[in-house]
């Protein structure tokens, strides 16, 4: 490519890259506020050209029906219904976290805070990854004053704050706690394998019978090896005048 068109190409690139970022840079805060409503955004307009394509393909009794087994089906169904409690505590979360940053967690210089990125649910809570902006850290979150904070604040038991990349420190993830799984009842299919005719006495395996320790009946007496007794020590000879004694206190009788 000749000098001139080559440099008439690469302004131009340069022009619309740079025109790009600028729209960007500018629109940034209505885009943050876009993102960070985007689910109730698509949700409410699912809802209402949703409802709006319905009312044109049925009549008003038809749509009724449809809608009365839309909300239904999920209310009455348990698993589905949790799990639709359980995205809903996720949109809550991220605009709770929002709110407690703008209220008191530190912001740089230029008072940006924290991008609120995705939210997914957990078996104790939800988990939540936010991305940092330049002249905040880690230290700034997981304090134990802020986490007592961000706790309140999310309706939550505990918070807990730690890094979610190894090649990006700016990258964290929020656990919130909101219940303990590991107190749940797990129900075991084993008692329902026991045959009905089993006596209550039976061994616990074919042909064995069930072996047990009683502590009260062992014996408490002490038990010496052949290794406890000390061996005992040669005794020096003072009255051996062919020994000459040692300032250092080597005596060579007991070598004999």
């Amino acid at each position: 490519m000749h000098p001139i068109l080559g440099f008439i190409v690469g302004a131009l690139i340069g022009a619309l890259t740079a025109s790009v970022v600028f729209v960007l840079v500018v629109s940034w805060p209505v885009l943050r506020v876009f993102w960070h409503w985007l689910p109730e955004i698509l949700l409410g307009l699912g809802l209402v050209y949703g409802w709006q394509a319905l009312m044109q393909a049925a009549n008003l009794v038809v749509a009724l029906l449809v809608l009365a087994v839309l909300v239904g089906v999920p209310a009455a169904v348990g698993p589905v219904r949790r799990r639709l409690v359980a995205w809903s505590w996720c949109l809550i979360v991220r605009h709770r976290l929002r709110m407690c940053f703008a209220a008191f967690v530190a912001t740089n210089r230029n008072g940006v805070l924290p991008l609120v990125l995705l939210a997914r649910p957990t078996p104790a809570g939800e988990r939540v990854w936010i991305w940092l902006r330049p002249g905040l850290s880690l230290k700034d979150l997981e304090a134990e004053g802020q986490v007592h904070r961000l706790a309140v604040a999310c309706w939550a038991n505990e918070v807990r704050v730690m890094r979610a990349s190894r090649r990006y420190a700016a990258l964290i993830r929020v656990d919130i706690t909101r219940r303990e799984p590991l107190t749940d009842t797990v129900v075991s299919p084993l008692p329902g394998f026991i045959p009905t005719d089993v006596p209550a006495n039976a061994p616990t395996s074919p042909g064995m019978p069930p072996v047990g320790l009683d502590l009260p009946d062992v014996p408490d007496e002490p038990v010496t090896g052949p290794d406890d007794n000390p061996r005992p020590r040669k005794p020096r000879n003072p009255t051996n005048n062919s020994t000459v004694a040692d300032p250092s206190g080597f005596d060579p009788s007991d070598y004999a």
